[in-house]
């Protein structure tokens, strides 16, 4: 098991209880997912020391910014879609490229609605004073109801 810097402990507890705040627990709302999220106030990006933990942040800035189009705990035994993105950062932690390595057949249109989740929980953090690429890969699971979990936070 790998211990977690305090600090980023300490982000990661905010950013749970920012989703949290924002509109009801693992239920569904009945309003469509993403379409009309209303903004979310995120805390701000901790520091961060490696790629890795960027990756780990921007999985829980994704839930916390879409409190109504996320689920928790396991995904289902069979998904919607599985759109897979690679996003490329600017050193401020904005979003300066989203390539997508996997579009789904099943119900394309997922792969926007991932997009566009990346883009309203952007920034990321600095990542300046880490080594290039600025880069990492986030896998989103769909269940049917167009709710999204980012893979990070599984494993």
């Amino acid at each position: 098991m790998r211990c977690i810097e305090p600090r980023l402990a300490l982000a990661t507890v905010l950013l749970v209880l920012a989703g949290c705040a924002s509109g009801p627990s693992g239920k569904p709302s009945g309003n469509p997912p993403l379409i009309a999220e209303p903004p979310t106030q995120l805390a701000p990006p901790a520091k961060l020391r490696s790629m890795h933990e960027v990756q780990v942040q921007a999985a829980m800035r994704l839930v916390a910014a879409h409190p109504n189009g996320t689920y928790e705990g396991d995904p289902p035994e069979v998904l919607l879609a599985i759109p897979v993105l690679e996003v490329e950062l600017n050193g401020n932690g904005s979003v300066r490229r989203i390539e997508v390595l996997r579009l789904p057949g099943q119900a394309p249109e997922t792969t926007q609605i991932a997009i566009d989740a990346v883009h309203r929980a952007a920034p990321f953090g600095s990542v300046s004073h880490l080594p290039k690429p600025w880069k990492f890969v986030e896998v989103f699971l769909f269940q049917d109801d167009r709710r999204f979990k980012p893979r990070t936070l599984d494993r």
